[in-house]
């Protein structure tokens, strides 16, 4: 399947986070090549996000939000998960979808390895794999030397076409933060088993967010 190009990522972050459901992650690295579909993604936007790492301007760590769209922001949260982020929007105006979740699909033997649990070969079975952002960096061998690459191309890690969204999309509050809860800004595939926290169903899908 093609690789996402430049163009999928240089969009109003929300229609970036919806479009990426269904999408393949996929990293090839030298223990093997480990992937999953996209099921749960969220969106940040822009300096006045107080959610967003953007917030305060622009700082070293979040040097990649204000680069390319089509780049990968890694950082490490809380001092334990790495978390993985495509930036969005045009060069200059930073924003970011975090991959949330994802249904594990090739390198399952990898997957369990690296999350140190027993070992399952088929997809259907680990959907707790990849279940929430730092569980699924961790499934795919995705850290801090990650940050800057290039997923359009070029690198061990990119995002490919996929299969599509394997149920209906839904959209409701983003979870794990502290501030900026009330912005429904998490895309999720609705009733999904591989879909971390709260699963909340508004009547219709937040209107687009344009550039900050």
């Amino acid at each position: 399947m093609p690789v996402l190009s430049r163009d999928f990522y240089e969009r109003p972050t929300l229609d970036v986070a919806c479009a990426l459901i269904g999408k393949v992650l996929i990293h090839d690295s030298p223990s093997g090549t480990a992937s999953g579909i996209i099921v749960e993604t969220e969106a940040y936007i822009g300096e006045s996000d107080p959610a967003c790492h953007a917030a305060p301007g622009p700082t070293v760590r979040n040097a990649p939000l204000y680069g390319p769209p089509g780049i990968a922001y890694v950082y490490l949260n809380y001092g334990i998960h790495f978390l993985l982020n495509a930036v969005t929007e045009a060069e200059g105006h930073p924003a970011a979808v975090l991959i949330r979740a994802l249904m594990p699909d090739e390198g399952l033997a990898a997957m369990c390895r690296r999350r140190q649990v027993p070992l399952v070969t088929v997809p259907d079975a680990a959907t707790g794999l990849c279940r929430g952002p730092g569980n699924l960096t961790k499934a795919l061998g995705i850290s801090l030397r990650h940050n800057h690459l290039d997923l359009c191309g070029g690198s061990r890690l990119w995002i490919e076409a996929g299969p599509g969204a394997p149920g209906p999309i839904a959209w409701g509050p983003r979870i794990g933060i502290r501030v900026g809860v009330d912005a429904p800004w998490r895309c999720y595939v609705d009733g999904h088993a591989a879909v971390s926290g709260p699963r909340p169903r508004p009547a219709s899908a937040p209107a687009v967010r344009r550039r900050a």
